[in-house]
């Protein structure tokens, strides 16, 4: 185990000026530009203590460091809890405040977007007044088109720089984005074209409480798409699936913008008469347009969640909180300046795209990197490195199992020695639970703090973290994902409520109210919201995650709930088994998941992956990572049983599917998620099972 280092606060100075500006659009807001140095610098305890005991005076001081057309009536409106609503009365723009506030303030030259595009070979870079242009004109294309304040525009595009000038736009007039993500089949994006139909039927049961003019805002009026994506192997033209999609969907779009891509030879997509039209022949006559107020409790945009099944599930993200929160994070839980360079390795479909890809860093005026490639085979394992070096990445945002994929295809680091990358400080790693072999291999090779946080879709941004900013220690103790957020009351409890002792396994729950960045609701399903998250303890949000916290205030999230394993009324994580395997240098991942047993209820079941495909002797192997966690667990685990398997079932934001993996070794039928990067692992799966002497459940066709 990793040792643990030293702890150490050490305090900086909180950048404060409430002197305030009147801008071109009569908005006024505290100038983040003119910023002096408090002589009494604050440190985690101090801001994390005041984050509790008064949220309205905490969360109104970082509102002051973003502009709003209209000051806000109460910070807080807590009177129909779980429904909190923060800035109430408040009117802004997070456009504006991610885009003309900074050209407005002299900063128009400075650098908002690199497309670094392996797959293309092309890199394009923006400034904030570039991106103010793009953004503004095509604006006037979706008004144009009837696009108004409160309607929903669905965005099916690959990671290129006009899918996120679709979503500043549709935000810039006070619409609200769906983002679905690209990778996406015809099926699924036609069930999120349709799902706001819910609304449309229960406009005629509420249609007293709704205003005339806003009735038939409530579906995708309009979609934005793109000819084509680009995976290393393959072109995938996105204009079938979207016209397939629409076929399936039981509403139809009166409008598709398309735009069409040009770096190679890509052909132009097909555009169906009267309902299709060109990206580019679009923007060619159009005019530039203000930014529309909105309400603070207004959505910005709606989200799925990566796990979503059957029925959708969109958390709806309040446009005031967001915005208030995601600036106040780059500088005080990441440690960034403005215009320092951020590279988040994620889609633009996930939560990350939106809030650390897009909307964080233009926010903060940050040079966010938009990556269109993979970690390794884009075309090599150095690919990060390679833009760490030639960009100038001050910190990068990761999944996990991307850094197990590059040790895996690289494990000795040849391909980022021809690289040095001076002004890279830190590496967040987020998504899933990160093996401390992993945080040590990649700490080993790019000398720098790796620092885990922990968040959800719902949340928008980290619940726990290594607060760089507010000086938290850089070298936190192995496995643990850092301290509470400021804003988020965090307990560790038992089923009947009680708070468990430190390192005890518990469930882990935020008492309300949450704070201002979290989803608001899910769209069209309020009933849903408070069943879900608020009913099984009441007064706290349920994080479904389970985990520990330590002496030192630290929060270890070991396993999503459903992922602990109960041997003989003993309650283990998958993560603690999981750490205890990656002790063995020969593999480069594992998964853990329960089975049933006669007697004791659940025993783990290990699958675990070759660092280089094949071993000599997989007998041995396995004796040595049952001896492992036999050591580093107890015989209590009751672990016997080892697979060894090419590879994981993993969506692509990098979590492992484990509820498959339990019910196809179970023989329990299963569906494979529709956001699993490769779903014929599950045929290499089923044959591994079999040579165990399983009788695995076929994967569906």
């Amino acid at each position: 185990m990793l040792r643990l280092k030293k702890s150490f606060d050490y305090s900086i100075s909180i950048l404060r000026n409430y002197a305030h500006v009147t801008l071109k659009n009569g908005c006024r807001a505290s100038s983040t530009y003119n910023q002096v140095i408090n002589p009494f610098p604050a440190t985690y305890k101090d801001v994390y203590e005041k984050s509790l005991k008064n949220p309205e005076e905490f969360w109104a001081e970082a509102a002051e460091q973003i502009s709003w057309f209209k000051k806000w009536d109460r910070v807080l409106d807590n009177s129909n809890e779980p429904f909190t609503k923060w800035f109430a009365g408040g009117e802004l723009n997070t456009v504006y405040n991610a885009v003309d506030r900074h050209v407005d303030n002299g900063f128009g030259d400075s650098l908002a977007i690199i497309h670094d595009s392996p797959v293309t070979n092309t890199i394009r870079k923006m400034t904030f007044k570039e991106l103010q242009e793009e953004v503004s004109k095509f604006a006037f294309v979706l008004r144009k088109h009837g696009i108004e304040k409160g309607d929903r525009v669905l965005i099916y595009m690959p990671m290129v720089p006009e899918a996120v000038v679709a979503m500043l736009a549709i935000a810039r007039i006070g619409a609200v984005h769906s983002l679905v993500f690209g990778g996406f089949a015809s099926k699924e994006l036609a069930s999120r074209i349709s799902h706001a139909q819910v609304r449309v039927l229960n406009m005629q049961i509420n249609f007293n409480v709704m205003r005339g003019k806003d009735a038939g805002r409530c579906w995708p009026k309009l979609i934005v798409s793109c000819n084509c994506g680009v995976e290393p192997n393959r072109i995938v033209d996105y204009k079938p699936l979207l016209d397939m999609a629409i076929e399936f969907s039981s509403f139809k779009p009166q409008t598709c913008i398309i735009y069409n891509r040009k770096e190679t030879d890509f052909a132009d997509a097909p555009l169906v008469k009267g309902r299709d039209v060109c990206y580019q022949e679009e923007m060619s006559g159009a005019r530039s347009v203000d930014c529309v107020p909105v309400s603070a409790t207004d959505p910005l945009y709606i989200l799925y969640t990566s796990g979503t099944t059957g029925l959708p599930k969109a958390v709806v993200r309040p446009s005031g909180g967001n915005a208030v929160v995601l600036n106040w994070s780059m500088k005080n839980i990441y440690g960034l300046e403005p215009d320092d360079v951020w590279f988040a390795a994620s889609d633009l479909g996930w939560v990350v795209g939106h809030s650390y890809i897009v909307y964080a860093p233009l926010l903060h005026r940050n040079t966010t990197i938009l990556y269109e490639g993979k970690p390794v085979n884009t075309p090599n394992p150095g690919a990060y490195f390679r833009m760490f070096s030639e960009h100038n990445v001050t910190a990068m945002f990761v999944a996990p199992t991307a850094l197990r994929a590059i040790r895996r295809e690289d494990p000795d680091a040849d391909y980022v020695k021809p690289y040095s990358f001076p002004n890279l400080k830190y590496l967040f790693v987020a998504g899933e639970h990160c093996d401390h072999e992993t945080m040590e291999w990649i700490r080993n090779i790019i000398k720098v703090p790796i620092l885990d946080n922990w968040w959800q879709t719902e949340t928008g941004s980290a619940i726990t973290a290594t607060n760089v900013g507010l000086g938290n220690d850089l070298y936190p103790p192995s496995g643990v994902a850092g301290k509470p957020v400021p804003g988020w009351d965090l307990r560790v409890i038992r089923k009947d409520t009680t708070e468990c002792n430190n390192y005890e396994l518990g469930q882990i729950v935020a008492k309300l109210p949450l704070p201002p960045t979290c989803l608001s609701t899910l769209w069209e399903a309020d009933d849903r919201f408070q069943e879900l998250y608020f009913s099984k303890y009441p007064g706290y949000y349920d994080t479904m995650d389970s985990g520990y916290r330590d002496e030192f205030g630290n929060i270890a999230v070991m396993a999503r709930s459903d992922d602990v394993i109960n041997v003989a009324g003993h309650r283990l994580s998958t993560g603690q088994l999981e750490e205890a395997i990656l002790e063995d240098d020969e593999l480069a991942e594992c998964a853990v998941v329960g089975t049933p047993d006669p007697v004791k209820g659940q025993v783990p079941l290990g699958l675990v992956v070759l660092k280089h495909g094949q071993a000599d002797n997989p007998e041995k192997i396995k004796d040595r990572v049952i001896k492992a966690v036999r050591e580093h667990v107890g015989p209590v685990a009751a672990f016997k049983t080892v697979v060894i398997v090419p590879g994981l079932p993993k969506t692509r934001s990098g979590k492992i599917a484990r509820n498959t993996i339990a019910a196809m070794a179970a023989g329990k039928p299963f569906k494979i998620p529709v956001t699993i990067e490769n779903p014929n692992i599950y045929l290499d799966m089923e044959k591994a099972f079999i040579e165990a002497g399983f009788n695995p459940t076929p994967p569906p066709v």
